[in-house]
């Protein structure tokens, strides 16, 4: 039992993690009825990869603006308003039928869980400082089970032939209530004291961009292909294979469980290799994934490169932040989130390129693009090995103004 840690931060913490399950089954949810959701409002192919940008864009939006509303408020009431609304945002994409309630619901969708991902994270950091030990990987893996709920949810909602009405609105009713009690115990100022505070200075400390680089590439590259099989994985089943409906949701969800499983063993895999392999090979299994995914005959095939992908993938992205954390021990926070705005850029460029290359030819095809990225994530692995740990920009001119 961790000593000084109250019952009242053991509450916050277990919230904390049912609102990261939550946000799981929400977006899973989501992305694996993109099909469906073309169908009910006639967009077309050309159109989709449009829709689909604009959603992380609003999210950096709400990312960004969340945190001026923190500042004036605190981070556990903003979570507390905008995780009942993103699921209700989920019903709302579900309900219309005309492109313009569409595009207002993945819209608002997009600024809410901008917010939500700035506030959960923000909220998860202050109790990781208040803990004084590494937590976060635990809230992330309750975001991989919940999608992968979401995504069985969504695979039985068309097995049984729901509708978006049904699936949509019915799991709304379940998740916004379910936010609403797990808002209670979301931790606050009387929790977390200056945490939260004491970690976005901590963030917002110069630190050299130029060590990152090659890290920052790698996030990017890692994020294009998530994105890749978040958006396009179930249509690729459907609409390039034939599959069944209910069939094709299994190539998320197999890429879930495989990310899940593969990180809960990650870790000893590094401490007994080392980075630098497990980073490369895992690199080279996802291609290896995208490459099966792209020649596959049939839907199991594809289900099959989808889940070796998810297994490769898995360790690339917390080792990014693992090499950033060594680059610069003194400044790991702020080495966090520069490289944390890649996530945003990998998802903004991946949904458009598998689109737009599809559109023009065929998802075959578009797969190859983003399994080239995620194979440049192999001669980049050197950059995850151990190096020794650099200055922020404060201790080097400190330094050289000491004639050091």
């Amino acid at each position: 039992m961790d000593a000084g840690i109250t019952g009242r931060l053991r509450h916050a913490r277990a919230a904390l993690v049912v609102s990261f399950l939550l946000q799981g089954a929400t977006f899973a949810l989501l992305v694996t009825c993109i099909p469906e959701i073309q169908h009910r409002y006639g967009l077309s192919d050309a159109l989709l990869p449009i829709f689909l940008a604009a959603v992380p864009i609003l999210a950096g939006v709400g990312s960004i603006s969340s945190e001026w509303v923190v500042r004036r408020t605190t981070a556990r009431g903003v979570l507390r308003v905008v995780q009942p609304a993103v699921c209700l945002t989920l019903a709302l994409a579900g309900l219309g039928d005309r492109l313009w309630e569409l595009a207002l619901a993945l819209g608002l969708f997009g600024l809410l869980v901008g917010a939500l991902d700035a506030s959960m994270n923000m909220l998860g950091v202050g109790l990781q400082h208040r803990y004084g030990r590494s937590i976060m990987l635990g809230f992330h893996a309750a975001f991989s089970l919940g999608a992968i709920a979401g995504a069985a949810l969504a695979g039985l909602g068309a097995h049984y032939h729901l509708g978006l009405p049904a699936l949509f609105g019915g799991a709304a009713a379940v998740l916004i209530p379910a936010a609403l009690v797990a808002g209670r115990w979301f931790a606050g100022r009387a929790e977390l004291g200056d945490a939260v505070r004491e970690a976005a200075e901590a963030a917002a400390r110069s630190i050299p961009w130029r060590p990152l680089l090659p890290l920052c590439a790698a996030m990017a590259f890692a994020y294009i292909a998530d994105a890749s099989v978040s958006n396009y994985s179930v249509k690729y089943l459907t609409d390039g294979l034939g599959s069944r409906e209910d069939l094709a949701k299994l190539s998320y969800l197999g890429y879930m469980v495989a990310m899940l499983l593969g990180r809960a063993v990650g870790d000893r895999a590094v401490q007994r290799l080392g980075a630098v392999p497990v980073v490369r090979g895992g690199a080279a299994l996802a291609a290896a994934g995208f490459a099966v995914a792209a020649a596959a005959p049939g839907a199991w095939a594809g289900i099959l490169g989808f889940t070796l992908l998810g297994l490769g993938i898995c360790a690339i992205i917390p080792q990014v932040f693992a090499a950033g954390g060594r680059l610069f021990p003194a400044d790991s926070d702020a080495a966090v989130a520069r490289l944390n705005l890649f996530n945003y850029a990998g998802f903004l460029i991946g949904s458009p390129l598998v689109g737009a290359i599809a559109d023009a030819s065929s998802y075959r095809w578009a797969l190859l693009a983003p399994m080239l990225m995620i194979l440049a994530i192999v001669p980049l692995g050197a950059h995850f090995g151990r190096r020794e740990p650099l200055k922020g920009r404060e201790e080097l001119r400190a330094a050289e103004g000491a004639g050091l």
